[in-house]
């Protein structure tokens, strides 16, 4: 299949080297040199496009499969509200007039639109309650990706993603670390995902939570990073205690647990059933240091 990843960057780049090696025909999207550069080192083709622009889309070959993961970085609502939904509603229009309009559409959205839950589990059936006004954009951008047309929608939300470069150590091992559930997704998983359901023909129209099969609590995985690497236990706060710190936003407060039922009836096997598993390279990394 032909496959466009408008947005190409931390997740996009290694859901086109997984298509590419399963013999897709991929194109990464992204506007920046470095960004063009990187999706050329990571062995498919770029194209240089600004995807809130009908005009620039232009240079994007037709495609069986759309992914779109740009991201606003961590910029304000403003660019969030670009890149989300400005950017997401041209890609549907330009697309979808196209005389070969895209049959799929994958948008990677967050967990974070759930909001805040005081430790309770969620799941695909669960009622989002976004924390701030960034988690309300991604969630109107999920309604323009699921009443997409003429393209099938599915709407793909990550926990907290980490990995290769975007492993946290530093703030797991010095602290102070704040109360809370993680709920977590290695990057190849959440680009496993997104390729699983497109390869399989599976989740047309629906949300589907991809995440580990464990949220754990950040004081328990912070205890447990440290004796891996072989150092104290880092001081922790409950978030009474940032509060009185200083300000806490809504999104700290923010506790919930996620579930990934859905993703296991969809047959989708994860390479890092934990955050655990997933850490390991940066432990080892680090006590070889």
């Amino acid at each position: 299949m032909r496959v466009a990843i408008l947005g190409c960057g931390y997740v996009g780049l290694e859901l086109g080297r997984q298509l590419t090696a399963a013999g897709h025909d991929v194109v990464g999207v992204r506007r920046s040199d470095a960004g063009l550069d990187a999706i050329g080192a990571a062995g498919f083709e770029a194209v240089r496009a600004d995807l809130t622009d009908a005009d620039s889309l232009a240079a994007v070959p037709d495609a069986d499969w759309l992914v779109y993961a740009a991201s606003a970085g961590g910029r304000g609502v403003d660019a969030a509200r670009a890149a989300y939904v400005d950017g997401l509603r041209t890609v549907v229009t330009t697309f979808g007039d196209r005389a070969s309009p895209p049959d799929r559409l994958v948008y990677t959205s967050s967990t974070g639109v759930y909001g805040d839950h005081d430790g309770g589990w969620v799941d695909e059936s669960t009622t989002p309650d976004p924390a701030t006004d960034r988690q309300r954009v991604l969630l109107e951008a999920e309604r323009i990706a699921l009443e997409a047309t003429p393209m099938d929608g599915t709407v793909v939300r990550f926990g907290g993603l980490y990995g290769p470069d975007r492993y946290r150590l530093d703030y797991y091992l010095d602290g102070p670390v704040t109360e809370g559930s993680l709920n977590s997704t290695h990057r190849d998983d959440a680009a496993g995902v997104v390729a699983h359901l497109l390869e399989t023909d599976r989740a047309r129209g629906e949300v589907v939570l991809a995440v580990d099969d464990e949220p754990v609590s950040k004081w328990d995985f912070a205890d447990w990073l440290a004796d891996e690497c072989g150092r104290p236990h880092p001081p922790k706060r409950t978030v009474e205690e940032r509060a009185a710190e200083g300000e806490v936003s809504r999104r700290v407060r923010a506790n919930k647990r996620c579930a990934n039922d859905r993703l296991h009836e969809l047959g989708y096997e994860l390479r890092y059933p934990t955050i655990r598993d997933g850490y390991r390279p940066a432990i080892d990394a680090f006590r070889s240091d």
